[in-house]
């Protein structure tokens, strides 16, 4: 039996294919946190974001993941959250993304941890 063989993709590309999958659940504040040039840092990029409800959280990741798997074939390495729905980390190596709700978000301010990271916010 052949198997398919997945695409290789850049971690830029896969934080576009990622943001697609945020953006596709109407996911709120979504940032882009360049960490390459950030000099303890073992990933690439974060892609943040925010939801309202428990239910928008959950749905957001699965977005994210269908969104990944659908042009690259590649699931999560690690992912974390499901269960408290307050914070789902997916975790493919290069890129971390976290979906967080709001006031989880605002608890744990990544975006001032990795203050040295170039963020950008997307519309």
């Amino acid at each position: 039996m052949k198997q398919k063989k997945t695409q290789q993709i850049n971690s830029e590309n896969l934080c576009n294919l990622i943001v697609k999958g945020m953006q596709e659940k109407k996911a709120q504040n979504i940032v882009l946190m360049d960490l390459r040039k950030v000099r303890s840092s073992i990933v690439d990029f974060f892609v943040i974001c925010s939801g309202t409800s428990d239910t928008q959280i959950d749905a957001i990741a699965t977005s994210v993941e269908d969104e990944v798997y659908k042009n690259v074939q590649e699931n999560p390495w690690h992912q974390e959250g499901r269960q408290n729905k307050e914070w789902i980390l997916l975790d493919y190596v290069d890129v971390v993304v976290h979906v967080f709700k709001k006031s989880k978000r605002e608890f744990f301010a990544l975006e001032e941890l990795w203050g040295d990271a170039q963020i950008t916010h997307i519309e």
